[in-house]
């Protein structure tokens, strides 16, 4: 089993609370997953298209012995077991989005998967429960531990933390 392995999640169609918490017990259930943390709830406005409704951002940190490719796809049957379609919009709305963030120290990039995701210092969104669930990670090419790390220029999304929790 690996750990450090970080999950983004988010949902801005449907109830997306709801959303939420059915992808994190799905992973839960599944065999070779084991949920180790999960963050606050976050209330964000959309990244990339503005027109829509807000989202709902959390955080998780599993250990698995699934694979990459293994739990990309694992995450992507979640994902349509949910009701996201593959010919959503890119940054439109969906039921559910999950993303690796992290898999420990991997740098990975086939085109389709890349980790660490590409976006992830750049929104507040997945960096503030990031920190909230994993202040002394290291991220893979960075020297200091999360909670170490400059986020001053971070773009603004978050319009506030929800009072309810995903488990």
């Amino acid at each position: 089993m690996v750990d450090n392995i970080y999950i983004g999640l988010g949902s801005n169609k449907g109830n997306r609370l709801q959303s939420l918490r059915e992808a994190v017990k799905k992973i839960k259930e599944h065999e070779s997953c084991k949920v180790l943390a999960v963050s606050s709830v976050y209330e964000s406005k959309p990244y990339g298209n503005p027109n829509q409704e807000n989202f709902y951002n959390a955080v998780i940190e599993i250990d698995t012995g699934l694979g990459v490719i293994g739990l990309f796809e694992f995450l992507k049957n979640i994902e349509k077991d949910l009701g996201r379609k593959e010919d959503d919009v890119k940054w439109g709305p969906r039921e559910i989005d999950l993303d690796i963030l992290f898999l420990n120290t991997l740098v990975y990039d086939t085109g389709d998967i890349i980790i660490p995701h590409p976006e992830v210092f750049k929104r507040d969104f997945v960096i503030v429960p990031l920190l909230e669930i994993a202040p002394d990670y290291v991220p893979p090419g960075q020297k200091k531990k999360l909670r170490e790390i400059d986020f001053s220029d971070l773009d603004r999304y978050i319009i506030g933390k929800l009072d309810s929790t995903l488990i």
